[in-house]
């Protein structure tokens, strides 16, 4: 390989009779200079890529330069490392005001929408951000929001009445938020929420009925639904959850031994209630009226699918009733009051609060002792160490 000098010092080229650039062999550039005593030979580049001999005797001379004093960059290789970092540095610098710049309105998005590939629950995830804390947050920068835009939050939706339970599910969605954005490298600051002091929950406050009053709402929805009774019948004597209710099939119900087997579509475990008398006689009363239909759902929706929620005659009922008038969040009756009359009837008549908690189908006893105020003549704490004892020793065997 034959390289040719040029007018300029420290620059030569080769030619490429293949490659032809403006009509002749294009031309290979290079620079010889020495560095450290050693003799360095470097590549510039092809003339058909915009190299010429004099802007190869340019950087010849600043490297050149730049070794008498001491500077860098000291060879056309280190010159190409900085320059490519300098311009990783300013596309971080850029992403980083990207960031800055990046509203808690765009990262909630992003988090529904992965929260809707991977939570059971994120309809509970969108609807308590639009409604509660996009008004808020929508618009200020991660970094922007602090203790004060919570207390706002926490303020405002205490002030709209709403449970303790929701406002701290709406600040432990803006910690999931957050965290996700670090985890997405969307974020590296902080986490506002971490540390702020969260809303107590009073579970102890429920609302159950009394046989009285469960008697007047049976009579008054059977006028209006009578499947919808037949629901609240069967969620009073058995604690049955709505889900667990509308995902029932005939084939779940083993009539011989009183017992419905359900899959609960909450906790993904599987548990037995036991029918009453009142009840097995309203099943088959409407499995004689479902005929060729009784292998399926015990209440399908119009469509013949599950109902996805509580019909409104419910509320209607509790309406004209006027139970929920001038009614704190936590004592009005929902259908899931029923689920509570069934395990606080338990306690009251002095069932152990273990036993409420296997057929109540909670994961832990602790979500029991809300019951244990109701358990006559025994103290909360001698009930607690019973439950606990029992649950340990069934444990070891």
């Amino acid at each position: 390989m034959k390289w040719h000098k040029t007018q300029y010092t420290g620059v030569v080229y080769r030619q490429n009779e293949k490659r032809k650039y403006q009509g002749r062999p294009d031309r290979y550039f290079i620079i010889r200079y020495k560095l450290n005593g050693k003799l360095k030979n470097e590549p510039v580049g092809w003339s058909s890529d915009g190299a010429t001999a004099v802007f190869a005797s340019r950087i010849r001379g600043k490297l050149i330069q730049n070794i008498l004093l001491g500077q860098h960059p000291q060879t056309l290789k280190e010159k190409r490392e900085m320059e490519q970092a300098h311009r990783e540095a300013e596309i971080a610098r850029q992403e980083a005001e990207n960031l800055n710049r990046l509203t808690f309105d765009a990262v909630a998005r992003k988090y529904i929408g992965w929260s809707k590939q991977n939570k059971k629950s994120w309809k509970d995830d969108a609807i308590r951000y639009g409604k509660h804390l996009r008004p808020i947050l929508s618009e200020l920068t991660l970094k922007e929001i602090t203790v004060r835009h919570l207390d706002k939050i926490k303020n405002q939706l205490t002030d709209k009445g709403l449970a303790p339970a929701t406002i701290k599910h709406c600040l432990a969605l803006v910690r999931q938020i957050f965290n996700k954005a670090r985890a997405w490298n969307l974020y590296d600051g902080s986490n506002p929420v971490e540390g702020f002091r969260l809303p107590k929950l009073n579970n102890r406050r429920i609302r159950f009925l009394t046989h009285e009053e469960a008697d007047i709402l049976l009579k008054e929805i059977q006028v209006r639904s009578p499947m919808l009774h037949d629901q609240a019948l069967l969620s009073i004597h058995t604690g049955m959850r709505f889900g667990e209710i509308a995902a029932m099939k005939w084939n779940d119900i083993d009539f011989e031994n009183g017992i419905i087997h359900i899959l609960s579509p909450k906790s993904g475990e599987s548990r037995q209630v036991y029918i009453t008398d009142e009840v097995k006689a309203m099943l088959e009363e409407r499995k004689m009226q479902a005929g060729d239909d009784a292998s399926n759902l015990v209440f399908p929706d119009r469509h013949g699918k599950i109902q996805k929620s509580v019909s409104d005659t419910f509320d209607r009922v509790i309406n004209d009733l006027g139970w929920n008038e001038n009614t704190a969040q936590l004592q009005k009756v929902v259908f899931h009051t029923l689920r509570h009359t069934f395990a606080s009837w338990l306690a009251i008549q002095g069932t152990p609060l273990y036993t409420i908690k296997e057929l109540m189908g909670h994961k832990s006893i602790v979500m029991t002792e809300r019951y244990a105020h109701l358990i006559p003549g025994q103290k909360i704490e001698a009930v607690k160490l019973l439950a606990e004892k029992f649950s340990s020793d069934r444990k070891k065997d």
